[in-house]
């Protein structure tokens, strides 16, 4: 097994551009042209191209893109019992663009079972070797939190759990017995993908979190021991790390704001072992918060954007690097994009050699940095 641990200098949050083969394929499984045999044919072919690639690269932490997956969190939720989903009849738009995410919501309560994503990590692990260790990504137990709590959702989830606190212990009860699933599996190096922090920036998070009728400090206090209870519980030798940002949908976002709200508790309190940060333009505002993160963790800084195909200024990352070890030690400090290149099977509008060249810039810098 490798003892290589994420986060490396030089990191990426998990996903990648879905090739034309992997869309086609899922299509032609959709329209019943295909049977679950070839698509799995498909996706497996071209998980093996991608870790090829991140390797080539020179990456020491490979995933499998999340080509198996839609949506970069709703699919993995709808492997508990009492999570149900339908497509969505209609969407909502954000900044011009129309974002179609399936309707998940609860059909009884939250239970561990056999998690398919399981089988997902298996087949990602045989790539495994002394140079890289399999990372695999999950949505962060705030994160199916807030997707029952939030409207349209929290009037059925009421039928099922009348409090917060129920449904919170619930929630880390079942993402307790599937880590213990993916540690079994032979995962040490799991990431917890959380936009739930990133939600409470700004002006939207009061709006967002209204129908509960609970002052925001509360929420927060929520999403904290949600997210605590797992970690609390994890087996000393698996690393988690935490990605937040504030949104990721074919180049969109759905938030802006500094990190100053939430840094008492996600960055001083939260148990995770490193966090990816969003920093590639002015809505993360500063790096004065970064000085509130306990000691114990690292920070991967999020500087090179997924959003766009420009390529950022070497030397202006390099200054922003410096200007971040100015609130926390440059040895604890590595960095990556600011998010995945398809959160979700849409993707960011850019190539995929447009996204290998973010990469290869993310090493080059890292390089220079640290050596």
């Amino acid at each position: 097994m490798s003892k290589i641990q994420a986060p490396y200098r030089y990191d990426f949050v998990g996903s990648f551009l879905r090739p034309q083969s992997v869309k086609d394929a899922k299509a032609s499984f959709q329209e019943g042209k295909i049977g679950r045999e070839e698509l799995d044919r498909v996706l497996d072919e071209e998980i093996t191209k991608v870790v090829n690639k991140q390797k080539e690269l020179g990456f020491h932490v490979i995933t499998d893109g999340e080509f198996r997956r839609t949506f970069w969190h709703l699919d993995f939720m709808w492997g508990f019992d009492g999570i149900g989903h339908k497509a969505a009849e209609k969407g909502f738009t954000i900044h011009d663009e129309l974002v179609l995410l399936d309707d998940t919501y609860l059909v009884g309560e939250i239970k561990a079972k056999k998690h398919p994503f399981i089988e997902h990590f298996k087949f990602l692990k045989r790539f495994e070797d002394e140079n890289t260790v399999a990372k695999y990504t999950i949505p962060a137990p705030a994160q199916t939190f807030q997707q029952m709590m939030v409207t349209p959702n929290y009037e059925t989830t009421k039928k099922f759990y009348p409090t917060a606190e129920e449904l919170i212990a619930d929630i880390a009860d079942a993402y307790i017995d599937v880590v213990k699933q993916f540690y079994e599996a032979g995962c040490r190096n799991l990431q917890f993908d959380d936009c739930t922090w990133g939600s409470m920036v700004g002006d939207s998070a009061k709006r967002r979190y209204a129908a509960l009728g609970v002052e925001l400090d509360r929420i927060k206090e929520w999403l904290l021991e949600v997210n605590n209870r797992v970690l609390e519980k994890k087996p000393a030798d698996m690393v988690i790390n935490s990605h937040i940002c504030r949104g990721n949908y074919h180049s969109t976002f759905f938030s802006s704001g500094p990190y100053d709200g939430v840094a008492d508790y996600v960055f001083a309190k939260e148990k995770v072992n490193a966090l990816f940060l969003e920093y590639d333009d002015e809505r993360s505002g500063g790096f004065a918060p970064l000085s509130k993160i306990s000691e114990d963790k690292k920070v991967v800084l999020g500087l090179i954007t997924t959003k766009s195909p420009v390529l950022e200024d070497k030397n202006k990352v390099i200054a922003r690097i410096r200007e971040a070890a100015n609130f926390i030690p440059l040895e604890r400090l590595c960095l990556s994009p600011q998010c995945g290149f398809a959160s979700c099977e849409i993707g960011n509008k850019l190539t995929e050699e447009e996204q290998w060249n973010k990469l290869r810039l993310v090493k080059e810098i890292a390089d220079e940095v640290w050596g």
